[in-house]
């Protein structure tokens, strides 16, 4: 079974640990619709991508109306 030979003190500790912190998200606007969105990821809310439509977003569907037809 793997034993330290000597202990670890806890400057040496939290120095190892100083660079485990979470880091905050970085949100930019959309430019096309001004949601929030990831830097150089296309937009969830409109499908744009540097001001191009890169995906399109359906219309909003009614599931229980498409169902009865």
């Amino acid at each position: 079974m793997a034993v330290p030979q000597n202990r670890i003190t806890r400057s040496k500790r939290n120095m190892r640990r100083a660079h485990d912190a979470l880091v905050a998200g970085n949100p930019a606007e959309c430019s096309n619709c001004g949601e929030l969105k990831r830097p150089h990821h296309v937009c969830a809310a409109c499908g744009h991508y540097d001001d191009k439509e890169v995906v399109a977003m359906a219309d909003d569907v009614d599931l229980d109306e498409e169902d009865a037809a």
